[in-house]
């Protein structure tokens, strides 16, 4: 067993608990999908600090330009930020998945106040924490970002890509299609929300996953060290995004109530 095989399967367990989260049961309508995208919106909008974290660490964005030692890696990432920075909308304008999830969050009704006031806070120079204060948004949201900016500045290209590439992968874009599909058959009502998951679906394809664990392989080469972070990183990152699904799981048991 190779080292890349072995990360996965010290992992496995923690990839079983999530896929069994009761909140996927949960999940039945647009009502809880508004729920949920209040909160994982946050996910959509720090998964790109991740993957310019990434870019920054493994492309090169200086002047003078130098090449890197790997084109490939350099190709995958830079592939991932032009789909996810600057695909094109509904409409065919450039526009990134993030203000593309936001556009969606509109169009169904869902809260998007906190995403834009923590936003509007940062371009004001606030930190992320102080940003993320007094925000109405589970406390375990709050948490996931907090976590995935820990691995951020740990400033290690390792431990970033191990978060990438195992803290981010679920079944939500499908799941979501499939709801969407059952209220609006016909496409009249939620057009950009099924176009932003089947963009979504479409861009993530059968490529990057190997593509990712070969970027981990080539980060941690032969170091334990470097493995032993990236596996404590994946289980870490696993567990928030567990964290996060209950914390969202218990806002929509708690809007069923009312």
């Amino acid at each position: 067993m190779d080292k890349i095989q072995k990360l996965e399967s010290s992992i496995e367990v923690y990839q079983k608990k999530l896929s069994e989260h009761d909140f996927y049961n949960n999940l039945k309508s647009i009502e809880d999908i508004k729920v949920f995208m209040k909160n994982h919106v946050f996910a959509v909008w720090d998964f790109m600090s991740l993957l310019k974290c990434l870019q920054k660490r493994l492309t090169c964005v200086e002047i003078p330009w130098l090449p890197v030692d790997n084109s490939l890696t350099s190709r995958f990432i830079n592939e991932i930020v032009l789909g996810e920075e600057s695909d094109l909308d509904i409409d065919g304008n450039p526009r990134s998945h993030f203000e593309m999830y936001l556009d969606a969050m509109n169009e169904i009704g869902a809260d998007t106040q906190p995403i834009v006031t923590f936003v509007y806070n940062l371009q004001k120079g606030g930190s992320i924490e102080d940003a993320l204060k007094n925000l109405k948004i589970a406390d375990q949201t709050k948490a996931f970002v907090l976590n995935t900016f820990k691995i951020i500045n740990s400033n290690s290209a390792h431990k970033v890509a191990s978060s990438f590439t195992f803290g981010r992968e679920d079944v939500i874009p499908e799941m979501f299609l499939s709801i969407v599909k059952s209220v609006d058959p016909e496409n009249n009502q939620y057009k950009k929300l099924r176009y932003y998951l089947e963009r979504h679906i479409e861009l993530d394809g059968d490529d990057h996953g190997p593509l990712a664990l070969k970027m981990i392989s080539e980060l941690c080469g032969e170091s334990d060290q470097k493995w032993e972070e990236s596996e404590e990183v994946a289980k870490l990152s696993l567990n928030a995004r567990f964290d996060l699904w209950s914390g969202i799981n218990n806002e929509i048991n708690a809007y069923a109530l009312t």
